[in-house]
């Protein structure tokens, strides 16, 4: 069970990289959201079965978001590439720098015996879901030709962001608050 939990995992790694080469390349924007989907799915189950199981691990607590923040960076960077959207870029960087900001602040509580500070939250399991589920619904958006499902998974997106920043500021908070 082991070995399937951090197969997971890995799946989430590798299916950024394919989904960007079958978006930008391929423009096969129903195999990259069905992948994507999939890919949705496995942050879910290797948390639950890992949990469920008790095989919870140090290098799952620390794999797990970096999978997250791999398949976002690929996934955003060949959305803002597909659509050539100044908007998407826009949200994109800041939700990248924030990824960048909480795991400096990770390393940061690491090296200072203040792990709790920056553990993965419930509203941070949200914004990572928002996040999945904007993409799909601009991917789903770009298979059906569809402005308006492009133009609400933008929507979604801004409302990913603002949880998004919601979270990088309360682990920041939680770090520097002594």
């Amino acid at each position: 069970m082991n070995n399937f939990i951090q197969m997971l995992t890995y799946f989430r790694i590798i299916a950024g990289p394919i989904i960007f080469f079958l978006i930008v390349v391929f423009q096969s924007f129903g195999i990259a959201l069905f992948i994507l989907i999939l890919a949705s799915l496995s942050d879910y189950w290797d948390g639950y079965l890992a949990r469920k199981y008790s095989l919870t691990s140090v290098l799952g607590a620390v794999l797990d978001p970096i999978a997250d923040k791999i398949l976002i960076t690929f996934v955003l960077l060949a959305l803002v590439l597909a659509l050539n959207s100044i908007f998407i870029a826009s949200l994109g960087c800041v939700i990248l720098a924030r990824e960048f900001w909480v795991g400096a602040l990770r390393d940061f509580n690491a090296r200072n015996g203040n792990e709790t500070a920056t553990t993965v939250t419930f509203l941070a399991k949200i914004k990572t879901t928002m996040q999945l589920l904007s993409f799909c619904w601009i991917l789903t958006g770009l298979y059906f030709n569809n402005a308006l499902m492009i133009f609400l998974g933008n929507f979604f997106l801004f409302l990913a962001l603002i949880i998004t920043m919601q979270t990088g500021l309360s682990y920041t908070i939680a770090t520097f608050k002594k």
